[in-house]
Parts: structure tokens; C-alpha cells; sequence
């Protein structure tokens, strides 16, 4: 078993990514939006799981990390809302559990602990639409709202966390041309508020990604007093 606080677990400093790579292992029925790479979760499971460790992502979408996770021996669990990429997640990862409903009920859809957190959240800029991004973009929501939202669902994935667990979420700020959205700092702002937020590890792109600027995987751990409790 790890100590009850290991300082020395932690991801490496900066990953890469190629950009055709993750145009190859696109989901047909995914958008141009979806960025999130098999090698990015290989890396994070790597650093910070062991074989056996439970593994969850609130936002499962295509089966990414589930897919990944089984494949490195986890026990990889996922809620995703929209039933049609809650199928495509099961047929990924067939082992894996795949549960569908909104992760604003995480605590309500699945049970604890697990060792690692590892999600990347649908997106909103500040200017963007009144479509709620967390209820598949029906219903209206707000960027302020949308915060508010998220860090609702990150306080509840910090609870379901083992004490020497991680959160590590894939974000980054977006930057449209018109407009710069810092969302990639705005969810550090929040991790740091509900857990205890302990690395910024760059991801690094071969080539620009749409109107990605920043992009990030966020690490939190548990409060220390949870910690040491």
C-alpha cells in the first residue's frame, strides 16, 4: 500500500500530443471538439495508478479513459449522459462500468473510493450561448453558472476520492480570436478550492488545436487534514 501521504507521487511535467493521432482514434459520431487523447490518459494512469486501482470519469463521453484504464488492468467506472455515447463507451471498454446520468449526481450514481479521478469536462467560453454544456447543451446556463456547476461536481469527485487519490482534469482556456476564456485557470481556481490543487502539467500540441490556447492537465489531491485522518 502507498504511505498515507506520498509527496513523490506525482505526474510528469509536460506531455505531447499529436494532433493526427487524435484525429485517428476520434470517435465516428464525435465532434471536432473532442480532443482528448488515448496517450494523455496511458500517461496519467502511468504516473499515478497502480494495476488494480479504480479508476472514474464523470464525463465518460466515448470511453477514453475507460477504454485505456482496462486495457492497463484498472477498474475503470463512467457516467456519461447521452445514451448513444454511453454505448459507444461500453463497446470500448466492455469490463469497464459505464452508467448514464448527469455528473452532477456523481455521488448519487456511484460508490467510492477510487484512486483516481480523470475526466476532461465539456467546454463553455465566456461568450458563448446560453446552451448548457453539463446537460448535453439543452436547457440554458450561463459561464458563471457553469463554474458554479463544475465545481459542485469536482468538490464530489475529491469526496470519492481515496485519502492518497488524485483528481487530474484535461482542460484548457480558449481563446477565439474575439474573445479569451481562461477556463483552463478558472478550474484550477476551482480545484484548489474544494481539494488541495498540486500540479499544472502542460500538454504540448505538435500542431494548434482549433481555439484551444493553454491546455493543461490539472492535478488535486485531497485536503492534507483529510490526508492525515
Amino acid at each position: 500500500m502507498r504511505a498515507a501521504y506520498d509527496t513523490n507521487v506525482r505526474l510528469r511535467p509536460h506531455l505531447f500530443v499529436e494532433h493526427d493521432r487524435v484525429l485517428a482514434e476520434r470517435h465516428p459520431l464525435a465532434s471536432e471538439d473532442v480532443h482528448f487523447s488515448r496517450a494523455l490518459v496511458a500517461a496519467v494512469l502511468e504516473d499515478l495508478t497502480r494495476p488494480g486501482d479504480r479508476v472514474l470519469d464523470p464525463f465518460a463521453g466515448y470511453g477514453t479513459t475507460l477504454q485505456v484504464a482496462e486495457a492497463m488492468g484498472r477498474q475503470a467506472v463512467g457516467v456519461e449522459l447521452l445514451p448513444e455515447r454511453c454505448a459507444a463507451a461500453a463497446a470500448a471498454a466492455p469490463a469497464s462500468l459505464v452508467l448514464q446520468g448527469e455528473a452532477r449526481h456523481l455521488s448519487l450514481l456511484v460508490d467510492g473510493p477510487f484512486d483516481l479521478v480523470l475526466t476532461s469536462p465539456p467546454y463553455m467560453a465566456e461568450d458563448d450561448g446560453p446552451e448548457d454544456p453539463l446537460s448535453g447543451y439543452n436547457g440554458a446556463s450561463s459561464y458563471k453558472k457553469y463554474l458554479a456547476d463544475l465545481r459542485d461536481i469536482l468538490a464530489q469527485c475529491q469526496d470519492l476520492l481515496t485519502p492518497q487519490g488524485h483528481v487530474v482534469v484535461n482542460v484548457a482556456n480558449i481563446d477565439s480570436g474575439a474573445h479569451f476564456t481562461p477556463l483552463a485557470w478558472d478550474v484550477g481556481r476551482l480545484l484548489s478550492e474544494v481539494g488541495r490543487l498540486t500540479q499544472d502539467v502542460f500538454v504540448c500540441w505538435d500542431r494548434s488545436w482549433h481555439d484551444l490556447a493553454g491546455d493543461y492537465l490539472l492535478v488535486a489531491r485531497p485536503q492534507v487534514a483529510r490526508q492525515q485522518g
